[in-house]
């Protein structure tokens, strides 16, 4: 068996974070604080840390060998080592640090053989606009559970395997997982490593499901799984959301699902949630309290392209006749006020990227947000540039406790 990688992790160029990164401790600027005042309805920055997308797990084994030696947004692949990219779901730790996942790679199945499969432990210094890598787990099945051939005959788990796209902790200290190549639910010990055979979602599968029986026809979009999952308060119930729709279904509707964790199995419970239109996508899910969640819903596009960014309380005791939840905008991610001037210059800051898909509550009025960098094919900040891993907060107008 191999164990974990435990221990510190470093960031390749430093250097570059500083550059353009805010902090809180910036003088605020005359326009940009006569900017917030003038709309109190508009979400304000007040926390901007980003992590280069040249970072990468010292001593770990090289990556990118499927993506060919042509520079990608100024990066030529393949890579020394397992780079720290892609957090597509977050989980805030005690000591002020977050477990970060990362998900299956570098886009796709098949170009993703040789990343491995792993939640990284970061802390962001909003004083210094860096993140630091504190160390992490890589994710495994040493005992078998997976029942389909894995890639590696060690059995540490990669992105040909599993595309790991959410995940929640439990009381116990276990991780659940939502992933989207079946889609399952996947639940690991504190060390990483699978705790049980890959649980399905009932009468869903992708093209990349390794359950497809031969003639059988995929109902799923690729990479439109379990995008999103989040934990009841008291840890006993699970909600895993899909990314797109199912065929047959609305085109603008997302399954949300209930999950028991005491008795491993879906109860049957499910709600629907409407994008605002059809192509959109619901990037991650987290819960306010027993019935209400903050969700992430965006658009395929990136950079001055973006239009569509937005986080919305989500209320499951608000539905109509045919289960459809009711939902408030509570920010806009391409319009938030910045009147401390940080993260990048201007009244205004963006959050421009093709993948955001980690959302946190961190207080009543408090977000954490980051991006998925999908390193190095994004560049959404500055084109032709590889996209850094960003980690954003931001105060709400109001409390999410006073929506109702």
């Amino acid at each position: 068996m191999r164990k974990p990688v435990l221990g510190l992790i470093i960031a390749c160029g430093v250097t570059a974070a500083l550059i353009g990164s805010g902090s809180a401790s910036s003088a605020a600027t005359p326009q940009g604080a006569a900017a917030a005042e003038s709309d109190p309805n508009r979400a304000e920055l007040t926390g901007f840390a980003r992590l280069p997308a040249e970072s990468f797990v010292p001593g770990s084994e090289p990556s990118g060998s499927a993506l060919g030696t042509e520079p990608i947004n100024g990066v030529r692949p393949p890579f020394a080592h397992q780079p720290i990219q892609g957090f597509s779901g977050v989980i805030r730790n005690r000591d002020g640090s977050f477990d970060a996942l990362s998900d299956n790679g570098f886009g796709a199945k098949a170009n993703s053989a040789d990343f491995q499969l792993r939640i990284h432990r970061i802390a962001p210094r909003f004083s210094t606009g860096l993140i630091q890598v504190r160390g992490g787990l890589t994710l495994s099945d040493p005992k078998g559970f997976v029942h389909f051939p894995l890639t590696r005959a060690d059995r540490v788990l990669t992105g040909a395997d599993f595309d790991p796209e959410s995940i929640v902790r439990a009381p116990d200290g276990t991780y659940w997982i939502g992933e989207e190549f079946g889609p399952y639910l996947l639940h690991f010990d504190r060390a990483g490593r699978l705790l049980q055979r890959p649980i399905p979602v009932p009468g869903v599968k992708t093209k990349n499901s390794p359950d497809l029986v031969p003639g059988e026809t995929p109902n799923l979009g690729n990479s439109k799984g379990l995008e999103s999952l989040a934990i009841s308060p008291d840890g006993s119930k699970l909600y895993p959301m899909l990314e797109g729709p199912v065929t047959g279904d609305d085109p603008q509707h997302l399954r949300l699902y209930e999950f028991d964790r005491r008795d491993a199995a879906f109860t049957g419970r499910r709600w629907t949630y409407r994008m605002e239109a059809p192509g959109l996508a619901a990037a991650d899910l987290v819960a306010v309290d027993e019935n209400r969640f903050v969700a992430i819903e965006r658009d395929n596009l990136q950079g001055d392209a973006a239009a569509v960014k937005k986080i919305y309380l989500v209320d499951t005791t608000d539905q109509d006749a045919e289960g459809q939840v009711d939902k408030s905008e509570v920010v806009d991610l391409l319009n938030i006020a910045n009147p401390h001037g940080l993260g990048v210059p201007g009244e205004t800051f963006r959050f421009p990227f093709f993948t955001i898909e980690a959302v946190v509550v961190l207080g009543d009025r408090t977000l954490g947000v980051l991006n998925d960098n999908n390193f190095p094919m994004d560049a959404a900040r500055t084109p032709g540039s590889a996209d850094a891993n960003e980690f954003i907060t931001v105060r709400l107008p109001e409390r999410l406790t006073s929506r109702r």
